[in-house]
């Protein structure tokens, strides 16, 4: 895959380059940003963010020379070009239908960026991405989960109400438990997962740590 420094050519770089001659618009810089900055799900990784760039291109490549293609079109197209699992004949068979399309795969393929372009780009448009601490990662994560298994109680709660002011299922007094364990194969501890988050795991790994 062919790169150039993005702070070549008088300061235009490769991606604002293409993102020009592809008419992909000015929010397609905005969303780069906007992936590469997100939190949880919805944070994109510099290698992701070029792939789903790169995908931009062969979208725009295929809608200029009259072709429409749905999303896993597209994702098809672009992993039997790029993915190393699929065989010679693959890429050789996907090369010639775009071929046919009227596209010029040899450049298509030069103007695909790489996760250093797409850094580069995002960092000058002022762009930073201040990564979460490690303790703060673990308590998000742990309320998430608490969040989750007390509305799983909640709608558990209401169906068994329900289903027995409808005579479908006979109960008296109950108490319903929602649990999530870990079991650690190693030492036989047992933990509530949140529990396990904000301990930062087993006991017995950070006791294989300290000896270490």
């Amino acid at each position: 895959m062919a790169d150039e420094s993005e702070s070549s050519q008088g300061g235009r770089g490769k991606v604002a380059r293409l993102i020009e001659r592809y008419n992909l618009g000015e929010e397609t810089g905005e969303d780069l940003v906007a992936r590469w900055t997100g939190d949880g799900a919805e944070r994109m990784s510099l290698r992701d963010l070029a792939d789903y760039f790169n995908r931009e291109l062969l979208r725009a490549a295929l809608q200029e020379n009259g072709t429409h293609p749905h999303d896993d079109e597209v994702e098809s197209y672009y992993l039997r070009l790029t993915n190393p699992d699929f065989t010679a004949g693959d890429r050789i068979e996907i090369e010639t239908q775009l071929e046919s399309a009227g596209i010029d795969v040899d450049t298509l393929l030069s103007d695909f960026v790489s996760y250093q372009s797409i850094r580069t780009y995002v960092k000058n448009r002022g762009a930073e991405y201040e990564q979460t601490s490690d303790e703060a990662q673990l308590e998000k994560d742990a309320e998430s989960i608490e969040r989750l298994r007390s509305r799983l109680e909640s709608v558990a709660d209401e169906r068994i109400d329900r289903l027995e002011r409808t005579g479908r299922i006979s109960v008296g007094d109950y108490s319903l438990l929602v649990e999530a364990t870990v079991l650690c194969s190693d030492c036989g501890n047992q933990y509530d997962i949140a529990e396990f988050f904000r301990n930062e795991g087993c006991d017995c790994e950070s006791a294989t740590d300290e000896s270490a």
